[in-house]
């Protein structure tokens, strides 16, 4: 033993010291039994909390603004008066409620209820109980405590919670599946236009409102009976559903757009989105392709609904092309998910791609999974006369003849047309002298010429336009 080490009864007298210090903290916290907040849930339940079950249900983050319609409609019906109220303390935001209710040395109080802003539309919020409680009653009458709790993803939790504390199990069970089937009744997503992606924040799954289009058949530039093609495929089929029903047809359709870019495949999608107002649709695209499953499930709860997946040749290429596709896992789920749809499922599937060549033959030659496909060609001359038209509709346009214009622009993309427009308004914009905008036949031609230069060669490829002559 060396001169530094502590002497045995100094360290036993240390660690008297510490233990007696510690006894006395314990001794002067309260227990758990005076706890405002268990007395609010014990109380009301007339049941100890060790001997109080709790049933949990768990959904989604995106699901919490239907979580909050189910709950309103809930109270609404069963216990009008009731008033919630939230967890007091730092640790809430992070820790189950059972768990605050339960450590040793904890006491639980009663604090303010903590809400969220939830979206419920392309421009409407409500304000949602992100963490809270309330003392209800089950639809018997039975005394229940309804627990809410939004998603953290702050702390790596991406699902919504509706925990129901009874005496009895099945008490607590029927007023989950209340719930539940008041949160179906009243679902937020129905008739909407939905995308789904990631959050910035760690990539959290999310699904976001878009505003539903508004536009006529005059807004697509088609050649004659594509547009009419399509509607009877997807439009028609979907307000005939009782009929095929009766006379044993299937339902689901899968409807595939192919051509260069901008040439107006997503164009056609979104007057599909305006011709079905009532009809949900959700849109998969980019790196939310991995979320095919979730999107299809949403689509199969929704329906009558339509499932967009836009630029499908990203993840069903030919396996032929290389061994990339031989192990492509989610080739095989949106494959999956076009066959684990009923025939009877009111869903129509719409996929587009720019390279139909290389799309996998599984998904384009197997009955069922796709029924037709319709080629969105660049437009022609009449074609691209009236895209010029339409796209200068809001200013004046004072070319009586656009022969040479049209005849200029062959082997175009409606892409293409459109910049061209914008071009041509631009330089209006710069000539007008009075403030009225006014497109001739030599403004319209001097933007066309800038961009068929040369030095715009990358611009027209991405525009769809074709190689300088």
């Amino acid at each position: 033993m060396t001169d530094s080490a502590v002497d045995p009864s100094d360290a036993i007298e240390l660690a008297t010291s510490l233990r007696a210090m510690l006894d006395a903290a314990t001794a002067a916290l309260p227990s758990r039994g005076d706890s405002p907040l268990v007395r609010a849930i014990t109380d009301h339940l007339g049941c100890p909390l060790n001997q109080i079950p709790n049933v949990t249900a768990r959904w989604a983050a995106w699901e919490h603004a239907n979580l909050h319609r189910g709950i309103e409609a809930y109270l609404a019906e069963y216990s009008p008066d009731a008033a919630w109220f939230g967890v007091g303390g730092s640790g809430r935001s992070h820790s189950d409620l059972i768990d605050l209710l339960t450590s040793q040395g904890t006491v639980a109080d009663i604090g303010p209820v903590d809400y969220a802003s939830v979206a419920v539309g392309p421009d409407t919020s409500v304000d949602a109980v992100q963490f809270g409680l309330v003392q209800a009653v089950a639809p018997g009458g039975e005394p229940v405590v309804v627990v809410v709790r939004g998603s953290n993803p702050y702390h790596g939790d991406q699902s919504c919670t509706l925990q129901v504390l009874a005496v009895d199990r099945a008490v607590a069970t029927t007023v989950r599946e209340r719930v539940e089937d008041l949160m179906r009744e009243r679902d937020v997503f129905r008739g909407q236009v939905l995308s789904f992606g990631f959050s910035e924040h760690r990539g959290n799954k999310l699904v976001s409102f878009q505003p539903r289009p508004s536009l006529t058949a005059d807004d697509v530039v088609l050649p004659p009976g594509v547009l009419d093609t399509i509607e009877r495929h997807v439009v028609l089929a979907e307000a005939r559903a009782d009929t095929l029903r009766a006379a044993g047809q299937h339902l689901k359709r899968g409807l595939l757009l192919h051509g260069p870019p901008g040439t107006g495949k997503t164009h056609t999608i979104r007057y599909l989105e305006s011709r079905m107002a009532d009809t949900t649709v959700v849109l998969v695209a980019g790196k939310a392709l991995s979320m095919i499953g979730e999107a299809t499930a949403l689509a199969r709860r929704l329906q009558p609904s339509v499932v967009v997946v836009e630029d499908v040749d990203l993840i069903a290429q030919d396996r032929s092309y290389g061994s990339m596709g031989a192990s492509n896992p989610l080739l095989f789920q949106l494959l999956n998910e076009l066959d684990g749809i009923g025939a009877d499922a009111n869903v129509t599937f719409v996929l587009t791609t720019n390279r139909v060549e290389v799309l996998e033959h599984a998904l384009t030659d197997r009955p069922g999974r796709v029924d037709l496909a319709v080629e969105i060609p660049r437009p022609d001359a009449d074609c691209r006369e009236q895209l010029l038209r339409r796209y200068t509709r809001d200013v004046t346009l004072r070319v009586p003849d656009a022969g040479d214009i049209v005849a200029a622009t062959d082997g175009v993309t409606a892409s293409f047309i459109r910049e061209l427009a914008r071009r041509a308004v631009l330089r209006a914009a710069d000539e007008a002298t009075d403030g009225e905008l006014v497109l001739d036949e030599p403004t319209v031609r001097g933007a066309l010429d800038d961009l068929l230069d040369e030095r715009n060669a990358l611009t027209r490829t991405v525009l769809g336009g074709r190689a300088a002559g």
